[in-house]
């Protein structure tokens, strides 16, 4: 039973870490490059799209699995504790970013009928919204890496 948790908390967390990269080095850069119009009506898009069974399964079984991992290994206190640190900062800098940063910031684009925009009315959200949205997913992904890393020790080391 450990071993099968524990194998499906490296494979969720090294899903959501591989995720969040991606993004990092592809999506962002991508939208850097579009007008205002499109990366907003882009972003929209992907906010609405991104909310399936494949994306919950990764993000909320990645904090699941780190906490039920640490728990699993109470008895073997190194790991337990490698464990326990990647769950902390997985919940505090990937999840309570994302839920607390990330989505409420979303929340507002959601919101906004940026058709009935001016130009400058565009231009200004957007330089609010992706300068904010990128420096949360910046936090969210490294704390993703230091997690994963985290995760990735406790099993080395304990071996």
């Amino acid at each position: 039973m450990k071993t099968i948790v524990l194998f499906t908390t490296v494979l969720l967390n090294a899903l959501a870490t591989g995720f969040f990269f991606a993004w990092s080095v592809s999506v962002i850069l991508g939208t850097k490059k579009v007008g205002d119009f499109t990366y907003l009506e882009s972003m929209q898009s992907i906010n609405r799209e991104i909310l399936n069974p494949a994306f919950f399964i990764v993000f909320f079984g990645s904090i699941i699995s780190l906490f039920a991992s640490a728990i699993l290994q109470y008895s073997y206190k190194p790991m337990f504790w490698f464990l326990a640190a990647s769950a902390v900062i997985y919940l505090i800098g990937t999840f309570g970013v994302t839920a607390f940063g990330n989505v409420p910031l979303n929340n507002e684009l959601e919101a906004l009928h940026f058709k009935e925009l001016s130009i400058n009315e565009l231009r200004s959200f957007r330089t609010y919204y992706e300068s904010i949205w990128n420096r949360y997913h910046t936090l969210r992904t490294l704390s993703s890496l230091i997690s994963f890393v985290l995760l990735i020790t406790g099993i080395f080391y304990s071996k």
